[in-house]
């Protein structure tokens, strides 16, 4: 038998390996997937792991944020669409997230929704860091609302802030009935239900982009 050599390690493809991992956390949660589940997945060795992403919660971090970045895509291009008022963004955005949290290409609802609420003392930080993402994408909610406001398409006096909880809440209960198999037709009447709760009053005249006011 031939010996075989010494030379660099089988080179993978990181990103590839990354959004297998993202998948898998998506799927069981932090503490439901196993280091073993993670390289099997992933397709690395356990030197190639350790060496490319350190550790388990380095993974999870890494792999939350990518998520992040992939549904801020579809997120934030209906939330800030320029050419759609306020009320409108939101409406598209439950609609989205409807067919979003059913697709059959990746796991079931939202990988952020409800990571981290159940975890060990141990894992404070997972739980602390999920919470903030949460808290990130209310808060964007929270800003397209004042920003409606300023643009004449929110009635004044609407309290951003508790309108953005509220919807963000829906949001997440969407997710939970993802997962439980609620199918896509329902879950966008639910989002259609939740947008009677938008707040009524007058609004001035939103300007079009280029018009200038009198």
């Amino acid at each position: 038998m031939t010996k075989r050599g010494r030379g660099r390690p089988a080179v993978f493809d990181r990103s590839k390996a990354l959004q297998e991992a993202m998948k898998l956390f998506w799927e069981r949660g932090y503490e439901g997937t196993s280091f073993d589940d993670l390289i099997a997945a992933m397709g690395i060795s356990a030197s190639s792991f350790y060496n490319s992403f350190s550790s388990k919660e380095a993974l999870y971090c890494e792999a939350t944020q990518s998520y992040r970045e992939w549904a801020g895509q579809w997120f934030f291009a209906i939330l800030n669409d320029p050419s759609t008022d306020t009320r409108t963004a939101f409406a598209l955005l439950f609609e989205a997230t409807a067919e979003e949290f059913t697709c059959s290409d990746h796991p079931l609802g939202c990988m952020i929704s409800l990571a981290g609420t159940h975890c060990s003392p141990g894992m404070k930080n997972i739980r602390d860091m999920m919470a903030d993402h949460r808290a990130f994408s209310e808060s964007a909610m929270a800003a397209r609302i004042r920003k409606g406001i300023a643009d004449g398409d929110v009635p004044t006096g609407t309290d951003c802030d508790l309108l953005a909880a509220y919807y963000s809440a829906v949001a997440r209960g969407l997710a939970v009935q993802a997962r439980d198999g609620t199918s896509r037709e329902k879950l966008a009447e639910i989002g259609r239900l939740a947008m009677r709760a938008w707040p009524a009053g007058n609004v001035g005249t939103r300007l079009k982009p280029g018009r200038k006011g009198c």
